[in-house]
C-alpha cells in the first residue's frame, strides 16, 4: 500500500500542531481499501466492543449531530456509498460504519473532555483510560506535550467555529503493520527494512454548527518502510533526521531507541 502523505520533515524533528484549513468537501477520505477496512471495523466492533467503543450520555447529543453530518457529507461527496444505519446502534458508532475513518467527540462542560469515540484502529493507547478526560489528561503521557503544546492545543480548541475547520498529520513507525493495536507495548523495531512500517494519521478537527462539540477523526495509513523508501527518493535520509533529532523522552515513548542507527545500515546495503 502507499501513502498519499509523506509527513516527515525534511528540517528534522519537529513537535508541533501543523494545522492546514480544511475543505468540509474533503473531510473524510475514500479509497480502493474502503471495503476491506470497513470489514474489519465490523469484525472489531461485534468481537472487541469494549476496546474500540466508550460513549457517556453527555456525548449523546454531539455524536446523534455527528451522524447526521456524516451521511450529509456521503450524501453530497460520495452519494454511491450513502446508505442506511442500524437502528438503535449508538450514533458515534453507526456513523463509524459509514467511513474509514475513526471518530471522536470533545464536549465543553468545565473543559474539553472526551465523551464519545468509535476507534477501531488505535495506535498503541488505550480508547478505555480516554474517555471522559480532558484533552490535558487525554496527552499527558506524551513527552514534552505539557511544556510545549498544552497551551497552544487549549487555546486552538476554544478558538475553533464551525465555519473554519483543519487538519493535521500524525506520523510513526511501528515493527507491526496492524491497524488494529491496541496494546501500549513500545518495542524497538527490529530487522531490515521491510520489517518496519510507517503510519501516517491523518487527523481531522472540525466544530458541529448545533451542539459545538468538536470531532476529532483520525485516518489511518500504513506501508512497509521499504516501500516508503523506493517510493520517495529523500524519505529515508529524511526520517533518518528526524529519528536522530527526536529527543531521548519521545524515542523511548515511541519505541525509537537505537532506530536511527539500524535504519542508516539498512539505507547503506
Amino acid at each position: 500500500m502507499t501513502i498519499p502523505y509523506v509527513p516527515v520533515d525534511e528540517r528534522g524533528w519537529r513537535l508541533a500542531m501543523g494545522l492546514r484549513p480544511l475543505d468540509l468537501t474533503q473531510w473524510l477520505e475514500v479509497d480502493d481499501r474502503r471495503d476491506e477496512e470497513l470489514a474489519l471495523k465490523s469484525r472489531l466492533l461485534t468481537e472487541q466492543p469494549d476496546v474500540v467503543i466508550a460513549t457517556r450520555r453527555e456525548g449523546d447529543e454531539a455524536s446523534a449531530e455527528l451522524l447526521d453530518e456524516v451521511l450529509a457529507s456521503l450524501r453530497t461527496n460520495h452519494p454511491e456509498l450513502a446508505r442506511d444505519v442500524t437502528e438503535g446502534e449508538h450514533p458515534v458508532v453507526a456513523a463509524s460504519r459509514l467511513i474509514q475513518e475513526d471518530l471522536c467527540v470533545l464536549v465543553h462542560d468545565d473543559t474539553w473532555r472526551l465523551q464519545a469515540a468509535c476507534v477501531c484502529f488505535p495506535s498503541r493507547w488505550s480508547l478505555a483510560s480516554k474517555i471522559g478526560a480532558s484533552l490535558d489528561d487525554i496527552h499527558r503521557p506524551v513527552p514534552l506535550y505539557e511544556d510545549e503544546l498544552a497551551r497552544p492545543t487549549n487555546s486552538f480548541f476554544d478558538r475553533l467555529r464551525p465555519d473554519r475547520s483543519f487538519w493535521r498529520l500524525n506520523w510513526t513507525l511501528l515493527d507491526n503493520a496492524d491497524l488494529y493495536q491496541p496494546t501500549s507495548t513500545r518495542r524497538s523495531p527490529r530487522g531490515g527494512r521491510d520489517d518496519w512500517f510507517f503510519r501516517v494519521e491523518r487527523q481531522t478537527l472540525r466544530q458541529l454548527p448545533s451542539t459545538n462539540a468538536i470531532v476529532f477523526t483520525i485516518r489511518t495509513y500504513v506501508a512497509s518502510l521499504g516501500v516508503m523508501i523506493d517510493d520517495h527518493p529523500e524519505f529515508g535520509e529524511h526520517l533518518v533526521r528526524a529519528l536522530d533529532e527526536a529527543p531521548a523522552t519521545m524515542q523511548a515513548y515511541k519505541g525509537w531507541c537505537g532506530v536511527a542507527s539500524q535504519l542508516r545500515s539498512a539505507l547503506s546495503t
